[in-house]
């Protein structure tokens, strides 16, 4: 992506950003009073991904699942009995990612671009991920709109953490690539806003 891109991106995200923060802190603040009475502490999740190839940042969430020590990889069938049951809704409305507002603002996630990857991805597969990661991470995408639900079918069928790790490397992987690589050739602020309202068309349906 380019340097006059790459700012005109940013400038839209901002933009963006500061349009919808009274809609968006609102749902925020009643998802954590719903998390304050239902689920408790912790309420948020935050999980190293990378932004480069090189480069971390804390992605935040809302927790939706139960708390467990040596956590790793992709959410998959084997973690299923871990998800809460707000935890479940929220997931399903992507409620779960309205704290990623502050990732936009500080400039660690644009709206549109692809998924934020684990770094243990991105050192498995350097070569895919230098292409893919040219293009800042974002919280919505062409893989986010068109493959997720697909992903989330393939992996809800995986009952180990084993099995779910080769789904996700052999098959999701490569699929997800390949529509990144679609968007990060055809980026700019008009087709950000266009898969910002198919997402927002999604949500609300």
């Amino acid at each position: 992506m380019t340097p006059t891109r790459r700012l005109a991106k940013r400038l839209f995200d901002l933009a963006l950003a500061v349009i919808l923060a009274p809609i968006l802190l609102t749902l925020m603040l009643v998802v954590l009073v719903t998390l304050m009475f239902t689920e408790g502490r912790p309420y948020f999740y935050a999980a190293e991904r990378m932004k480069s190839p090189t480069k971390s940042f804390r992605l935040w969430k809302f927790r939706t699942m139960t708390v467990v020590e040596g956590d790793a990889g992709v959410s998959g069938g084997d973690k299923a009995a871990r998800i809460t049951r707000i935890g479940r809704i929220l997931r399903k409305t992507r409620g779960d990612e309205l704290p990623q507002l502050w990732n936009i603002f500080k400039g660690d996630l644009s709206f549109v671009g692809p998924r934020a990857p684990l770094r243990e991805y991105v050192e498995r597969f350097p070569e895919v991920y230098a292409e893919v990661l040219q293009t800042p991470p974002g919280a919505t995408g062409i893989a986010s709109l068109y493959y997720h639900r697909h992903e989330e079918w393939l992996l809800k069928r995986c009952t180990t953490p084993e099995e779910t790790d080769r789904v996700y490397c052999e098959t999701c992987i490569p699929a997800k690539a390949r529509l990144d690589l679609m968007y990060r050739d055809h980026a700019s602020v008009c087709f950000d806003f266009v898969l910002v309202c198919r997402t927002i068309k999604r949500v609300l349906s």
